[in-house]
């Protein structure tokens, strides 16, 4: 070492005495507790691998979280559409509910969240936040009410996770360049699910009963994924805002067919509805050469029997019978009805508790007493557990949001009509599935959409500072 590189050095230490050898206690202090916590990590793990994984995850998150907590949003925004499959070895039971890596990364992003905020205060939007506040309050209380504290803790934290993201899109995205790189990504994160497909396909495909999940723990939830994508897909190539280059919208038109035929396999007829009414509706208002395109669809229902099997369930099995199976929407029907005749009035208003529809469906559903079931309807299950009040709560937040959303039009027409139809398909399918449990779709769902209120509440920003700005001039003249 030369002469001069002693003496920088010398001058450093001399800067920060002490630093060196506490830094490096601290090092050896965490060493000692990781190495000693090991091996009693790994036996209440069972010596698993899949939950072993847990700790090194744990500390990667930490790592990336110190390091570039952005980075590391983008990173699980990008990858969590393949995390199903790779995050369900890692769960262990807790009670009657399980957490796992999967948990940790819920928590990692609230976190996330609320670094953000204490970075930047000032822009914590707090008009939008407040459209959240009733319904996070209602199923907080819920929590408290409830009888499986576990699961209705659990699912409160889907919830406030969903909210964390939506917090996180508002300060990611702030300029129209930034929210057209958010759909960017949403649109790489299907690319990994799409080629996986292939796999599922070919490995699992035995007839009529197969439908389609990929990377994801549920075709539903896959389904629901997938009508966002296309959406997005639309919006990519008829938003001026987007601006797509030739090369882009030839590959997007080529992306598109694959998309409709994983969503057809998915056997998922909401999704098949919702899709099919946004495309519709779109045609009808703004270019009516796509009702030609749509005149294909009956052939998938000719050409893929699974799809007209499905449809053809809906025909059949609408009574009550004895030993006669029900069809899913006659089920469900039946379900729905035995929740409300059991309900007592008084509970109409604040419910019974958070996650418990599934608590008292083996006490109210005669037709089986041994499952915890849900609504698969998201208002009739918030009905019963955090009431009408609670109801009211949660759509308040869906109506406020498409108000900002449809302010969109201001920017562009055609872009605020594929952004509200992603909230209306959102509010089609919560009639007939358990939505707002699926929180992978979820929390893509509320990136788009807090990203496009950011766009929306950024521009009436601008328009006011310019007002302001024409009447200082008017004045000063």
């Amino acid at each position: 070492m030369s002469t001069a590189a002693m003496v920088r050095m010398q001058a450093l230490l001399r800067k920060a005495p002490g630093a060196r050898p506490w830094t490096v206690l601290a090092i050896a202090i965490l060493c000692l507790v990781i190495g000693s916590a090991i091996p009693i990590f790994a036996e209440s793990m069972r010596y698993q691998p899949g939950r072993l994984a847990a700790l090194p995850a744990m500390l990667l998150l930490g790592l990336l979280l110190v390091y570039d907590h952005k980075m590391l949003l983008m990173l699980i925004l990008l990858l969590r559409t393949v995390g199903d499959i790779a995050l369900e070895s890692t769960a262990f039971g807790i009670g009657d509910t399980s957490m796992g890596i999967g948990g940790l990364i819920n928590l990692v992003v609230i976190m996330i969240a609320f670094m953000m905020v204490l970075k930047e205060p000032h822009v914590f939007p707090r008009q939008l936040a407040r459209y959240w506040a009733p319904v996070l309050v209602m199923m907080g209380i819920g929590v408290v009410t409830s009888y499986e504290k576990s699961g209705a803790i659990k699912t409160y934290l889907g919830m406030l996770s969903n909210f964390a993201i939506f917090i996180v899109a508002v300060y990611t995205v702030r300029s129209s360049e930034d929210f057209n790189k958010a759909i960017r990504l949403v649109m790489w994160s299907s690319l990994l699910p799409s080629i996986f497909s292939i796999v599922d396909v070919a490995m699992n495909m035995r007839g009529g009963s197969f439908r389609l999940h990929s990377t994801f723990a549920h075709a539903n939830i896959m389904a629901f994924y997938l009508t966002l994508v296309l959406v997005l897909c639309l919006y990519m190539l008829k938003s001026p805002l987007f601006g797509a280059t030739p090369s882009g919208r030839v590959l997007i038109c080529c992306y598109i067919p694959v998309l409709l035929g994983q969503l057809l396999l998915t056997q998922t007829r909401s999704a098949w509805l919702a899709c099919l009414i946004i495309f519709v509706v779109y045609a009808l208002i703004f270019e009516r050469k796509y009702l030609l395109y749509l005149l294909v669809l009956p052939l998938a229902v000719v050409l893929v029997p699974s799809v007209q099997d499905r449809l053809m369930e809906l025909d059949g099995g609408d009574q009550v019978l004895r030993y006669a199976p029900l069809n899913s929407f006659a089920w469900r029907v039946v379900l729905w009805k035995s929740a409300f005749d059991w309900m007592e009035p008084a509970r109409l208003v604040y419910g019974y508790g958070l996650d418990d529809f599934g608590h008292f469906s083996r006490t109210f559903f005669a037709m089986d007493h041994t499952h915890k079931l849900d609504a698969h309807n998201v208002y009739m299950q918030f009905v019963f557990e955090i009431g009408v009040v609670g109801l009211l709560s949660y759509l308040w937040l869906y109506g406020q949001i498409l108000r900002t959303v449809r302010a969109f039009a201001r920017i562009d027409r055609v872009s605020a009509f594929l952004l509200v139809a992603i909230v209306v398909q959102y509010l089609i399918v919560s009639f007939s599935d358990n939505l707002f449990r699926y929180l992978v779709f979820n929390w893509y769902f509320w990136f788009i959409v807090g990203g496009a209120c950011s766009i929306v509440e950024l521009h009436a920003g601008s328009r006011q500072a310019s007002a302001r700005t024409m009447v200082l001039r008017t004045e000063t003249l």
